[in-house]
């Protein structure tokens, strides 16, 4: 398939729209484990990076500089610690499609596997922290080797999204072991994190996106 900057930027703005309608449920998610403003904290990061969408970002073509301004323009906007961790993924990811204005199906396998990698450095959390990678890691871990088998993007990625599912569904089971829910210590078990959920929807949000442009393609 073939994924324009035109079609990146059509992505974030439909996240944008995602987590407007999701942003009571993910404070709801965090308010049993947190502070619960998770919801309304990506919601002013995706609501600054709309801004840019519509202005800075309108006529620009390389796919690295879009994702590059948008990571930036979501640190500035997002005090809290999810603020870098998105930002890290975007800007990672930005680096493997520097100067592209069309991505083939490998070019969105190594976005997606850098900017995994960038929030798992940056974060500093790994698998079974309850945080957004139990997410993002199985997801990773599933995504390359299946394109690897298949070098098809959609179906890889598809099928590495029942893992992060999983991997977020997992969290409901796990302590804490980062940030201020870890405080609760094993108070926090029974309770799905809401970093893990955002991360999923963001996940899934990209999925849809890609079947409906790959559709629209063919």
């Amino acid at each position: 398939m073939e994924f324009t900057a035109t079609d990146l930027k059509g992505y974030f703005k439909v996240v944008i729209d995602m987590i407007e309608e999701q942003k009571d449920y993910l404070c709801e998610l965090d308010r049993k484990i947190g502070d619960g403003d998770h919801g309304v904290t990506m919601s002013i990061g995706w609501q600054a990076v709309n801004d840019i969408l519509d202005d800075d970002l309108k006529d620009e073509d390389d796919c690295g500089k879009i994702s590059m301004k948008v990571g930036k323009t979501f640190l500035n906007a997002v005090g809290s610690s999810v603020g870098p961790l998105y930002a890290t993924g975007l800007m990672r990811g930005a680096k493997t499609v520097k100067k592209k204005t069309i991505l083939n199906d490998q070019d969105l396998v190594n976005y997606w596997l850098a900017f995994t990698q960038g929030v798992k450095e940056r974060g500093q959390a790994k698998k079974g922290d309850k945080t957004m990678m139990d997410t993002f890691e199985p997801f990773a871990e599933t995504l390359k080797p299946k394109f690897d088998e298949t070098h098809e993007f959609v179906p890889s990625f598809d099928h590495a999204l029942n893992f992060a599912k999983n991997g977020m569904e997992s969290t409901k089971e796990l302590v804490s072991q980062k940030g201020r829910s870890s405080r609760l210590g094993e108070r926090s078990v029974g309770f799905q994190d809401p970093g893990a959920t955002s991360a999923y929807l963001i996940l899934v949000t990209f999925l849809n996106y890609a079947k409906s442009n790959s559709a629209q393609v063919s």
